[in-house]
C-alpha cells in the first residue's frame, strides 16, 4: 500500500547534496519522486547528480540569496513537469562565525546564524508558497529544525543563536501552516538530535560527548543518528500519507527530548 508513495512527486531540497539532504534524495527518489537539489559547493552537486541519476537535477547556489530557491523551483518545473513539495535542510552551527554562551556571542555570529538558519528558510518557503497559490494545486513543505530549539543542552551544545533561530523555525511553520491550510498547503516540520553530519564533525569526534550521547540519545544502544534515520518520516511528509497533517513538529532523536543523560 505504501511502497513507491513518492511517484509523480517533483520536489526541491534546499540543502540536498550532502548529509541529510542527500539521503533524503536518495529516499524520495527511491519511493517514486523527481528531486532538484541545491547546494552551495560545485563539487558536491556534481557528485550528488552522478549518484542520484536520472530522476534528479542538481544546482549550486546559496540559500542565503532570494534567487536560489525561486530558481530551484523553476528548474523542477522546467525539467520534471510539476513542482510538488519543498524540503528545506539548509542551516548550521554558527560557532565559527561567532555564535556561542549569550555573553561571549558576537553581533556577528548573531547575524550570520539567523541568516544562514532562519533567512534561508523563510526565504526557500516564501518561493514554494507563492508558486503553490500560484498553481492553485496545494503542496507539503517540510522544515528542519533541532531538538536544541526547545530541549537545549547547556554543557555541549551552547550556541544560543543556532538555538534561537532553531525555535524560531517551529513558530513560523505553525505560523504559516495555519494561515495557508484553507489552500490546502501543508507545512510541518522535523526536530533531529545529534545526526552524524559534516556539521556534526566536533561532536561526533568528541569523546567525552559521545558518552553523554549515550545516555541522552539512549534508543538503539545510545548513539549520534544516522541521516537515513530521519528519511522515512521525510517520506512520509512529502507524500499525500500526511495530507491531513499540518503545522506539526516531530523529534527524531534518539529519545533526547524525554531523557536526562550525564553530564
Amino acid at each position: 500500500m505504501y511502497e513507491k508513495s513518492l511517484v509523480n512527486k517533483n520536489l526541491v531540497i534546499i540543502g540536498g547534496t550532502t548529509g541529510l539532504g542527500l539521503s533524503a534524495a536518495k529516499a524520495f527518489i527511491e519511493n517514486g519522486a523527481n528531486v532538484v537539489v541545491v547546494g552551495r559547493n560545485k563539487q558536491s552537486a556534481a557528485e550528488a547528480k552522478t549518484l542520484l541519476g536520472s530522476s534528479a537535477e542538481a544546482i549550486v547556489g546559496d540559500a542565503i540569496e532570494p534567487s536560489t530557491s525561486i530558481e530551484a523551483i523553476e528548474r523542477c518545473i522546467a525539467i520534471f513537469g510539476s513542482f510538488d513539495g519543498l524540503y528545506h535542510i539548509a542551516g548550521g552551527s554558527g560557532r565559527k562565525m561567532g555564535d556561542g554562551p549569550l555573553h561571549e556571542l558576537t553581533l556577528e555570529g548573531w547575524n550570520k546564524t539567523i541568516e544562514l538558519n532562519l533567512n534561508s528558510l523563510m526565504l526557500s518557503n516564501q518561493a514554494a508558497i507563492k508558486q503553490f497559490l500560484k498553481q492553485g494545486s496545494g503542496g507539503t513543505i517540510l522544515n528542519m529544525s533541532s531538538v536544541l530549539g526547545y530541549s537545549p543542552s547547556r554543557e555541549y551544545f551552547s550556541t544560543h543563536a543556532y538555538a534561537a533561530a532553531k525555535s524560531a523555525i517551529l513558530g513560523f511553520s505553525k505560523s504559516i501552516a495555519s494561515y495557508y491550510a484553507k489552500n490546502n498547503i501543508r507545512i510541518n516540520v522535523i526536530a533531529p538530535a545529534l545526526v552524524e553530519t559534516p556539521m556534526a564533525k566536533r561532536a561526533a569526534e568528541d569523546q567525552t560527548i559521545l558518552s553523554f550521547i549515550k545516555t541522552k540519545q539512549p534508543l538503539d544502544g545510545g548513539r549520534i543518528g544516522h541521516p537515513s534515520d530521519l528519511d522515512g518520516l521525510a517520506v512520509y511528509f512529502m507524500s499525500d500519507l500526511s495530507r491531513f497533517t499540518t503545522g506539526q513538529v516531530i523529534a527524531v532523536d534518539g529519545g533526547w527530548s524525554v531523557s536526562e543523560g550525564q553530564l
